[in-house]
Formats: C-alpha cells, sequence, structure tokens
C-alpha cells in the first residue's frame, strides 16, 4: 500500500536552497548604489575605518528594526499609512541632506594643506555620531522597509515558528549587509592613499555630497 508523502517534506527539502537565495539576493540589494555606499565612502574617507564601521552596525540595527517590525506586522501598517510614510520619507531625506550638505561644506573649507582627519573623530562622540547616521539612513529608507514586507516572507518557510523564521531571516540580512560594507570599506580605504590627495578628496567630497544631497531629496520625494 502506498503512502502520501510525510507533511512537510517539501517545505524541507527547501530550506537548502531557499537560504542562499536569500543571501544572494541580498547580497546584490546591498551592493547595488544608493545612499548607503555614498554615506560609507563618505565615512571611511573623512572620519577613518572606526566610525565607518560604527556606521555599519547603525545600518544593520536598522535594518534589525525593520525586518522585527516587518515580522510582527508593524511595518505593513506604516506602509500603509500615508501620513506616517510620508514622515519616514522626511526623515530620511533630511538625514541624508544634513550629510551631503555637511561634505560639501568641508569640501568648501578644503585646501592643499589639508591633513587626515583628526583622532578627536575616533572618540565617542564621533563613533556615536557615526552610528547615529547609519541607523538614521536605514530607518529613514522606505526601500528597505519594502523589501522588509514584500521580498523578506517570501523566503520564511512554514518549517518552524513564522515569527521567528522572520526575525532570524532579518538577522541573516543584516549580517549579510555588514560583510558587504566591510568589504566595500575595507576596498575604499586601501586606496585611500590616492583619494586622500587633495585635489583627488576635494573633488570625491564634491561628488558625494552632491549625491548624498540628490538621494535625500529622492528619498523624501518617494523615488
Amino acid at each position: 500500500m502506498d503512502h502520501p508523502p510525510a507533511p512537510g517534506k517539501k517545505v524541507g527539502e527547501t530550506v537548502p536552497i531557499h537560504l542562499p537565495l536569500f543571501v544572494i539576493t541580498t547580497w546584490l540589494l546591498a551592493m547595488l548604489p544608493g545612499a548607503g555606499q555614498a554615506l560609507m565612502i563618505r565615512q571611511t574617507l573623512e572620519l577613518g575605518p572606526r566610525p565607518a564601521r560604527a556606521t555599519i552596525a547603525g545600518n544593520a540595527t536598522g535594518l534589525l528594526v525593520w525586518s522585527t517590525a516587518a515580522a510582527v506586522g508593524l511595518s505593513a501598517v506604516l506602509l500603509a499609512n500615508p501620513h506616517a510614510y510620508l514622515a519616514v520619507r522626511l526623515a530620511g531625506g533630511a538625514v541624508l541632506l544634513v550629510l551631503g550638505v555637511n561634505t560639501l561644506r568641508a569640501a568648501a573649507r578644503q585646501s592643499a594643506a589639508d591633513t587626515a582627519p583628526s583622532a578627536a573623530t575616533a572618540g565617542p562622540t564621533g563613533l556615536w555620531g557615526a552610528y547615529g547616521a547609519g541607523l538614521g539612513t536605514a530607518l529613514g529608507n522606505p526601500k528597505a522597509g519594502v523589501f522588509a514586507v514584500s521580498v523578506l516572507p517570501q523566503f520564511v518557510t512554514t518549517d518552524g515558528p513564522v515569527l521567528l523564521s522572520s526575525i532570524a531571516l532579518g538577522v541573516l540580512w543584516a549580517l549579510v549587509n555588514v560583510c558587504w560594507y566591510l568589504l566595500f570599506t575595507w576596498a575604499v580605504g586601501r586606496g585611500r592613499d590616492l583619494v586622500t590627495r587633495p585635489a583627488v578628496r576635494r573633488a570625491l567630497n564634491i561628488v558625494t555630497g552632491v549625491v548624498l544631497c540628490g538621494l535625500g531629496v529622492a528619498v523624501a520625494g518617494g523615488v
């Protein structure tokens, strides 16, 4: 007598596949040019590696907040509320605009005698400020909320508690972003000798500042 397949067998068979697909998807999304990469370039060149790592930690915290909120249904409510969604967009745009303006001001003050950032930027205030920049940029990015609500659940299986599975995927999402940004800022740091030349650094600051301001306007405008 034939027996039907054991319940959950199909789901169990997909577990080895859906996790690598999730990692690949989130890695590719992290690699896309945007506010995160512009911010990491700015932090690495202007403040140094320690504040850049603090910014990465802040960004990861923001992704965890979005994914946890999506797991309990809060972000779906937020994105469905036009006023709340507008507030998030405006806050995220403001963070990017402030960073962009500050970068442009730094470029304007720069001269041929500029040296590397002072050690004061690596103090507690600098690190907390860098962490807050990463956190604010992640929380103010509605696209992260859209991913958490619409894409992340597609990788959740019924093999275990759905809430815990969703939160675990959120942790994995944050870890993937941390790995990418550590690699990215390391690469930027390796080219620091070139990009910290006064003329090159000033030009890069101008480009980065303009990009951050443009992204701030785009985020605030819902583009």
